[in-house]
């Protein structure tokens, strides 16, 4: 990352990890447990910096990822939502042995389509289920599938207080594309816990695991993060800072300490 970009994202940070005073207090805490939810009904815009480096025979290795997802709900009725959610991914691979694997350009795009009540259950749950969909969008082939994926994702949590529990899971088969290109078979499985204080702070810690059934491995990031409402005129965003442990990955794949900073824009109705 460019000396600039992290002055600019150092600089964010400072100013919005400084608790803000709203008059509207209510709101500003009513959002900050919607974006805990992913089923929730806000449109939401976050854009999501990843940095990792490799090891094993790739040691020096450091992939940077701008993730876009826009998350937009749509109400079908007076019972049900359809909460739409799209990962786009911008990356740049640098430092592999192989220059073939050091480009940058756009990666593959998954969508995630919940179907999802609009009122918790009698228990307290709130839940959504429908179909992911990933799209061979990539620019250069080191950085897709060349593949078209298709399967399930649920997610399901609850709200009590302060305090957000859930779990969202979902797999993909590949179901056309390059037939020289190995088929997608992973499951996703990403459990998450946080804590809203009263001056609208977001603590959390949560991971992001895959398994592949074609390699029979695990990726397993464990993400502790702390993020902080504030406005900017009328514009309504979060500024959130992770540190990022992978405890578990492929012998060449991502190892040691990551980090993980999201600016997420919020458009509440």
């Amino acid at each position: 990352m460019k000396n600039r970009e992290w002055t600019y994202f150092l600089a964010l940070g400072a100013f919005a990890l400084t608790p803000a005073t709203w008059a509207q207090d209510d709101q500003a805490a009513e959002l900050a447990k919607k974006l805990a939810n992913p089923v929730a009904s806000l449109i939401s815009v976050p854009l999501q910096y990843n940095y990792d480096t490799y090891g094993g025979t790739n040691d020096g290795a450091s992939v940077s990822r701008l993730v876009i997802q826009p998350v937009i709900p749509f109400s079908l009725n007076d019972d049900w939502n359809l909460i739409s959610r799209t990962l786009i991914p911008l990356v740049d691979q640098k430092g592999f042995p192989s220059s073939a694997l050091n480009e940058s350009g756009l990666g593959d795009t998954t969508a995630s389509l919940f179907f999802s009540p609009k009122a918790p259950t009698a228990d307290g749950w709130i839940w959504g289920a429908g179909p992911v969909l990933l799209l061979p969008t990539a620019t250069k082939d080191a950085l897709g599938t060349e593949k078209w994926g298709l399967g399930p994702t649920a997610v399901a949590l609850k709200q009590s207080g302060p305090w957000t529990v859930g779990v969202l899971a979902g797999h993909i088969w590949s179901v056309a594309g390059n037939d020289h290109r190995n088929d997608v078979n992973s499951t996703t499985l990403q459990p998450f816990f946080s804590y809203t204080t009263k001056t609208h702070t977001t603590m959390g810690a949560y991971t992001e695991s895959a398994y592949d059934w074609k390699g029979k491995q695990w990726q397993v990031p464990l993400i502790v993060q702390v993020g902080q409402l504030f406005k900017v005129g009328p514009q309504i965003m979060q500024f959130a800072v992770a540190g990022k442990y992978w405890a578990e990955s492929p012998d060449n794949g991502p190892q040691g300490w990551g980090l993980r900073m999201q600016l997420t824009l919020l458009f509440p109705k």
